[in-house]
């Protein structure tokens, strides 16, 4: 298993070989998602988008009209 000490300031160095494990670098993002209470996955925002396919299971259909307004409204936010 592989650890990281939290600093005074909230910060953590990512050990060398989970940065090489997720190819990433200085500069790069990371993404930190909520699977369960007390338990988050981080992922790294500059992988390719198809290897977040099956990331979000729901039963949940939309129309492309629906689909569209949820882009323009998170559009609006930014």
């Amino acid at each position: 298993m592989t650890t990281a000490t939290v600093t005074s300031k909230g910060q953590i160095t990512i050990p060398s070989s989970v940065r090489s494990d997720l190819n990433i670098g200085a500069g790069d993002r990371v993404e930190f998602i909520p699977m369960a209470v007390g338990k988050y996955e981080m992922i790294a925002i500059t992988r390719d988008v198809k290897t977040l396919k099956g990331m979000i299971i729901t039963d949940k259909v939309l129309s492309v009209e629906e689909m569209n307004a949820a882009i323009l409204k998170t559009a609006s936010l930014l």
